[in-house]
Formats: C-alpha cells, sequence, structure tokens
C-alpha cells in the first residue's frame, strides 16, 4: 500500500493574504491544494491520501476536494499545534486506515510542481532502501549565520542540496520515532527526514527539480503562475 499525507495546516502569513490560507488561494480557478493533491489522485500506485488541515477550514477542503472530485481522498483531519504534531496526526490516521509496512509520502499541500515521476521514485527507493527524500541541487552559496554579525562557514554549493518534498517511509518507522521523540519531550522539528535522521535512520535521496517549490509567500506564487503558463504554453504551441 501507498499513501499520501498532505499537509494544509498554514495560515498563510507570510502570503499576506486577508481571505484565505496559501493552500486554497486560486490559480486558473483552482486552489493550490487541488493542483498538489491531483497528481496523488491521478497516480497508479497511490492508493489513498490524508490530509491534515487547518481545523477551520476543514469543511471548505472537504467541499473543494468534493467539487474537483478527487476520489483518493480517504480522511480530512485536523492538525497538531506544531508541524510535527500535525505531522504524527496524519501518520497516526494512516495507522488507523493501513498496515504497518505502507510507504507513507509525506508532502506539503503547497508544493504543486511535483510531478508522476517523482512520486514514482520515491514509492521504488523506500522499497529498496527504506527511506526517500526529493532533493534538488543547490544553486546559490551556502553560508551559515555566524556570531557578531560575522559570515560563518561558506559552503561550496556542489557539495550542497536542497531538500524538498516528498519524503518517503515506511508507516510503522514513522509512528514510532514520532512516538519516542513526543515521549521524550520533543514536540517539533525541522522535517520528517531530519527526524528520522537523528534517531538514526539513514534516509536516501531521489534527485529532483529545482521548480518543486514551497508556494510561502507572494513572489512564490508568482513563481508558480509564470511556471504553470510555460507547461501550458508548451502543451498548446510545442514550445
Amino acid at each position: 500500500m501507498n499513501v499520501a499525507i498532505i499537509f494544509a495546516g498554514g495560515t498563510g502569513q507570510r502570503m499576506n493574504s486577508k481571505t484565505k490560507p496559501k493552500q486554497f488561494l486560486e490559480l486558473h480557478g483552482k486552489p493550490i491544494i487541488i493542483y498538489t493533491l491531483e497528481h496523488f489522485d491521478d497516480h497508479e500506485l497511490i492508493d489513498g491520501i490524508i490530509v491534515v488541515c487547518v481545523r477551520e477550514w476543514i469543511d471548505y477542503c472537504k467541499g473543494i476536494i468534493n467539487k474537483f472530485h478527487l476520489e483518493k481522498v480517504k480522511a480530512v483531519i485536523p492538525g497538531g499545534q506544531t508541524g510535527m504534531l500535525s505531522r504524527f496526526e496524519g501518520i497516526k490516521k494512516a495507522a488507523e486506515l493501513y498496515p504497518e509496512d505502507t510507504i507513507c509520502l509525506m508532502h506539503d499541500g503547497v508544493r504543486p510542481m511535483i510531478d508522476h515521476d517523482i512520486i514514482s521514485k520515491n514509492i521504488k527507493l523506500v522499497e529498496k532502501a527504506g527511506s526517500a527524500i526529493t532533493v534538488a541541487p543547490a544553486i546559490e552559496t551556502i553560508a551559515v549565520r555566524g556570531t557578531d554579525d560575522k559570515v560563518g562557514q561558506i559552503i561550496d554549493r556542489r557539495n550542497c542540496q536542497m531538500a524538498k518534498a516528498p519524503q518517503s517511509f515506511r508507516l510503522g518507522e514513522l509512528l514510532k520515532v514520532h512516538q519516542e521523540a513526543i515521549e521524550s519531550g520533543m514536540y517539533d522539528c525541522i522535517d520528517t527526514a531530519y527526524l528520522m535522521q537523528i534517531n538514526g535512520r539513514d534516509v536516501y535521496m531521489v534527485e529532483g527539480s529545482a521548480e518543486n517549490i514551497k508556494i510561502t509567500t507572494p513572489t512564490d506564487f508568482y513563481t508558480f503562475r509564470a511556471l504553470m503558463d510555460i507547461r501550458e504554453n508548451s502543451q498548446i504551441f510545442g514550445v
């Protein structure tokens, strides 16, 4: 079994939207999260989808899921107080519905520029190695933050990659690591791959594209719109 757990818990403060959380902002009449969900709903290897949503927007989310006829969404549930606790809620729901050897693809609702191939590669790598994290090449030099307004170590970008999503693991391992972390008093962390790594699990890479952006700011939204227009024009005009 292969299940996508999609996170739509942000309130969009950095987007400066006064009407809707960023995941529900629309492009060409379709909310961002629907673009994201469609990739998983249309993929032949995905058996189910769980959406972790802002509590106040659950009914709205269910409504647009029905409107766009997404058939694989099995549950829309509220998140927790932190990103990690929201991920844990999604994992617990998956554990109610699926066996522990299920492959879970953890993905952001505001990361719509993935494709069929990335989903397939994540599933295949988990089958082979037990974990998968989508990455993209770092395209700028990375500088570590120093002290006293000084720049810390400058790292050669050729040795760096940007962590993206999906991040994919076996359900049983995800549940165990999150339970142990919470029992130890840890309630938030950077992301799933980081939590798995600090708990001794190896994490393997799936090479992805720099276009796999997370829509967090107005600039990201305009980038998304431009990328979608490029894709549409290439289909129409063969550009």
